[in-house]
This record gives C-alpha cells, structure tokens and sequence, in this order.
C-alpha cells in the first residue's frame, strides 16, 4: 500500500530520468542513463559533490585493475572475493557480490575514461591514508590477522590522483565528463516529495533558488562552500551556516515541479547529519561524541521521501566509526586496551574495527599503549608516512592525549586502569611472541611487538569529541533494492515502478562493514545500475 500519492498536473520542467542528490552516485547513474540515450536532469539541494568531494577520493577496486597490473599486484576476480566476502557479509546477495568484483577492472577502466585520474605509485607501508606520494595501498583488513587466512592479501585501494585529500579528484572529472555529454543540472534545488501516479513515481516536488537575483546565488554558493567545509569539521559552524542557507531559501525559493518520462533516482547520502533520526534508528551508539562525515545534504531527506510513499529500508541501525591509528604505522605493534585492561582487536584491522571495538567497550573508552622503543620508531615515521591532518592528530595524541609511567603499573594508575590487569596482558602478549605462539587476537607475527621498554605511555583512542581528534562516523543503511536494476523495493512486496536509489541512499555491498574505498566503489557501481536501468520507459498500462 502506498503512502502519500500526489496528483500533478502542470511540470515546470520535464526530463526522461531526473537523479535526486549530485555527488559521485549521482554523477555516476546520470552518465549511464545518458549513455542508454536518456535525457537527463540532476538536481542538488547545495552545489553538488556531497560527501564524495569531502571523502579522500578512494574507490577500493580489484580483480586486475589496469593500476593493479602497472603496480605489479597479481589479484583476481575471486581473491577479491574471498576478502570480501568476510567484510560484506549479508549485506548483498553472493550473486551481486561476486557482480561487483567481476565488474571491478571495468569499473575503473569506466572511470578512467571519464578523466578520472589514477596512479600505480605502490605504498610501501600499512596505512589508513598514503601520502602524495603514493596512490595504491591497503585500505581494508586484508592483511591483517584472519584475513591472511582467506585470500592473499592484495593492495585494492584506488586512490584518486590528487593533493591532499583527493575526493574532488574523483567527482569533478565524472561531472565535467556529464556536462559535455549533455547532463542538464540544477543546483540550489532542495527535493521535498516524489509524485506518484498510478501506482508509479513520475517526477519529484523541490524548491529551488534556480532563478534568484546572480548576487543571492553567489552568496549561496558561498556559504554552502563553507558548510561542506570547514564544515565538516566544526558542526557548530555547520549549523550557523545552514541557518543563513535556509533563510536565502525561505525568501527566494520558488516551488518546481519536475517530470521523469522514465524514472527518478535517489542518490542523496545517508542520514548521519540528522541527529534525531540515527538516535531513533541506533538508540544508545554514541554517536553524539562522533563526527558527521559528510554534507550536510545526508539528512536522510531522500530516504524519508521514498519511505513516505511505501518504499522499504534496511541496515538502517548501521553505523560505521573510525579510529585510526595509523600513520605512524609502527603503532599497529601497539596494544589496544579498554578501562579494565583488556585487549580489544587485532590492532592492525581498519580504523572501522577498532572503532566499532571502542564504540562496544565499558564507558566507549580505549587506549593504545606503546613503549619507549616504539614511540621513538612512531615519531621517526610522522614525516615522511603522514599528511598534514594525520600530523596534526599525531601529535595531538602524542603531546595532549597521553599519559606516561616508568612502568606498566604506574601508567595504569594514571589512567584509571587496573594495573594488575594491564600488567597481565602485558605480560599475555610478550610471553606469546617469546614462545611463537599465535596472537590471541589474531595479529600476524610480522607486525607484533614486544612492549618491555619504560616509559610507558598509553594513548587516549576513546570514543568522544575531539576537533584535532575526531571519530568519524557516516551510516550505512538506506532503501532496500533490488539488486539487479537498483529499483527500489515495496514494504508491501515488489519494487515501486519509476524509483530507484543508489549510494548511500540505498543499502549496498558496504552495508555492514566499512572498509576505505568500498562505500565510493558501491556508490559509482550502483549508480551505474541505477541509471542505467531507469532510462529505459516505462510501460503504459
């Protein structure tokens, strides 16, 4: 049974596929659907790029990548999944699953020819983001304790080629490449329902400052600059300026209605800058001491207007947190201990592990000891492993979030933690490298430690809001779809004709468990499913 169903009768503007939220989703199901023929009008509530210019620009991609093969990594279609298969999980189908690995090589030959830049330059190092220098790592758990055990570890994260972090590297050649090959797009244009007619979805209701005087569409330019960031990094700076944004849309924002001959496709984020709607979902995730990752367009408003009109939705309590603690890589020899002084994690999994690790932990804190030696080796590698907001979190953590002891004992103490109880893990993880035993958490031999050298200190990695410190986090779930065309599934069963969803509007293949890379290579596979499959009419009943 459908929710709200809206007769229009006058357009303000028509297209054969409309794409709701231009980020690289967007970007991505607009040049397929324009590839199958169809005319195409994407729309953005801000100015386009979404979370993707704000991401560090990784696609994870594998099965023979031509980067892969000019770097000298011999990966295939099914060591690729084999990793993934322990990460995703449930969230796809196998079917889709091993469709999204087969496709991997092409998918990164697609974005190439849209100028989307790659390099083969290999990381020599374990990182969670390489430097200039370097634009293929690894960006997930693959070598890492277990995993080792699955699949020959293999270096899949695509970095776009760029400086700094380079998620504009990725959306700004897909949508360059989309206006030359005719995608009509509409910017400062906030979608507020879908129009449903007969039982299908035929266009969608916004509002939009599209024909404002030049001088108050600069102005909003401006200020949505600066939401995206520094924004991002400073929410209270986001919510003064999303006040000056609505009131510009308040007083020159004119209602639009907008046709889709053939189909309307949702690509507009998740819901993580929506405080009220990940409590409801997640209740008890702290996720008040996060931060946001993303626009402030991921405010599940494209989500909310499918589940108005019937649609169904998953993994919505899904939420993904980071704490890295890499660069310096000589950290992943550490030890991750929470407030009892218990090991968490194989500490050299993906920052997602260990903050889902954290997240679970008494009181959500954590911290990482380290040794003498070991802190010497970390800061000769800050340098030269690290850009500039690793640095700066380095040496925050370093400088500001520590606390030092001569011994085990006495660093406990200072921290609040049992010393007994530190001691004996200490002690558990030593004795266990001493005699070749295997890591009882599962950490590869060639990355552990011994920690024997005083002082001691222990690093504060807990969960809680810290500007120089943060722990990211973005949700996962979305509108359920069907995975061979993207279009969007009926709580009551079947798919609603002319509405499909894409990206983190939908649930994908990293709907479970997040790795770097993952979330960007779902986005453009499917949104090329999502645009490919809505240019195609409609049938008239």
């Amino acid at each position: 049974m459908l929710g709200r169903v809206y007769k229009v009768r006058a357009w303000d503007d028509t297209a054969d596929v409309v794409v709701v939220g231009y980020g690289g989703a967007g970007a991505a199901a607009a040049l397929a659907a324009r590839e199958s023929g169809a005319d195409v009008l994407a729309v953005d509530r801000y100015l386009g790029g979404g979370a993707t210019t704000l991401s560090g620009g990784i696609v994870y991609a594998g099965g023979g990548t031509w980067v892969q093969r000019d770097a000298g990594i011999d990966d295939d279609v099914d060591t690729m999944l084999a990793y993934l298969r322990a990460e995703v999980g449930d969230a796809v189908s196998a079917a889709t699953l091993r469709r999204f690995c087969e496709e991997s090589p092409a998918m990164i030959d697609w974005l190439t020819g849209h100028g989307v830049p790659f390099a083969p330059s290999l990381c020599p190092y374990k990182t969670s983001y390489p430097t200039d220098d370097y634009y293929l790592y690894y960006s997930g758990s693959e070598n890492s304790g277990g995993y080792r055990d699955l699949a020959k570890p293999r270096q899949r994260g695509h970095r776009t080629h760029g400086p700094g972090v380079s998620g504009k590297a990725l959306f700004e050649p897909l949508a360059a490449s989309a206006a030359r090959h005719g995608v009509r797009v509409r910017t400062g244009t906030r979608s507020t329902r879908l129009v449903v007619e007969d039982g299908r979805v035929t266009g969608i209701e916004a509002i939009t400052i599209a024909h404002a005087p030049a001088m108050v569409r600069r102005r909003f330019a401006a200020l949505a600059r600066i939401s995206a960031k520094p924004g991002v990094y400073h929410q209270g700076l986001r919510r003064a300026v999303e006040k000056l944004l609505a009131r510009i849309e308040r007083t020159h924002g004119v209602p639009v209605r907008i046709r889709a001959r053939s189909g309307v496709v949702l690509t507009t984020g998740g819901f993580i800058a929506n405080g009220e709607m990940v409590a409801r979902h997640a209740p008890g995730y702290p996720w008040s001491q996060g931060l946001p990752l993303g626009s402030a367009g991921d405010d599940g408003s494209g989500i909310t207007m499918a589940l108005d009109v019937g649609a169904a939705s998953g993994k919505m309590d899904a939420l993904s947190t980071w704490r890295f603690i890499a660069p310096p890589s000589a950290f992943f020899g550490a030890i991750a201990v929470n407030a009892l002084g218990e090991r968490m994690i194989d500490e050299s999994r993906y920052g997602a592990a260990l903050g889902a690790a954290i997240a679970a932990s008494p009181g959500h804190r954590a911290w990482l000891l380290v040794d003498s030696e070991l802190a010497s080796e970390a800061r000769g590698q800050i340098g030269a492993q690290s850009v500039w907001f690793q640095r700066m979190q380095t040496e925050r953590l370093l400088r500001f979030g520590s606390v030092r002891g001569n011994t085990v004992e006495d660093v406990a103490a200072r921290a609040g933690i049992d010393g007994s109880a530190l001691r004996e893990t200490v002690d558990a993880h030593n004795r266990a490298i001493d005699t070749g035993d295997p890591d009882p958490l599962g950490k590869p031999d060639d990355i552990r430690r011994p920690l024997r050298s005083g002082p001691f200190a222990l690093l504060d990695i807990s969960f809680k809001a810290r500007l120089t410190y943060p722990m990211p986090m973005l949700t996962l779930g979305g509108l359920l779809v069907d995975e061979d065309t993207g279009a969007v599934r009926l709580e009551s069963g079947g798919v609603l004709p002319g509405l499909f969803a894409a990206g983190r509007a939908a649930v994908g293949v990293c709907s479970n468990s997040y790795i770097s890379g993952l979330s960007l290579a779902d986005c453009i596979f499917s949104g090329r499913r999502a645009g490919t499959h809505s240019a195609r009419p409609l049938p008239r009943g």
